[in-house]
């Protein structure tokens, strides 16, 4: 148990810092920035409590906007993922089989299960934060251009660093 706390806040400590230290700094003329710090929330283990996972997803996101001096935004939408992953994982996730390994990885739960994971949490997240951070339809395809992006760079830095991560377990 004390060994998954360790593994988590190395996690959360690390991909904080590249959000907020790299990653803030990428993007193209603001139409891709990639939040890779939804990576924390997305591997946690099936296990987590809501009473636990909920207020890691607020701080974690939190910890995001002091960085970005967006004041709630990252929060309201780290809130919104955490909601949408209870719901993906009751509803797809038959919890007998993980007492070894309870953690949604990639080499646990296969390729096809960790895409339309990632896919699905990553869309409801970046949804939730840009159009809450533009606060307005006036430039709907500006903001759908955004929203497009982003969500597609997102998703291909979590593939890719799963992938480099990547070790194949039997379920």
């Amino acid at each position: 148990m004390s060994r998954v706390i360790i593994i988590n806040a190395i996690r959360f400590i690390v991909l904080i810092f590249i959000q907020a230290f790299l990653l803030k700094n990428i993007g193209y003329y603001n139409l891709s920035t990639p939040f890779i710090y939804i990576l924390f929330i997305l591997l946690l283990p099936f296990e987590t409590p809501n009473w636990l996972l909920f207020p890691l997803a607020f701080l974690t996101g939190l910890t995001v906007d002091a960085f970005y001096n967006t004041p709630g935004l990252n929060a309201a939408a780290c809130s919104v993922l955490a909601f949408v992953r209870t719901i993906f994982i009751n509803i797809t996730v038959q919890r007998q089989g993980f007492e070894n390994e309870p953690e949604p990885k990639l080499g646990i739960m296969g390729f096809r299960w960790f895409f339309f994971y990632t896919i699905i949490l990553t869309l409801f997240h970046h949804l939730t934060l840009i159009f809450l951070e533009a606060f307005s339809f006036s430039s709907i395809k500006y903001t759908l251009i955004r929203f497009l992006f982003c969500s597609l760079f997102t998703i291909f830095l979590i593939l890719i660093s799963e992938f480099i991560f990547f070790r194949k377990k039997e379920r």
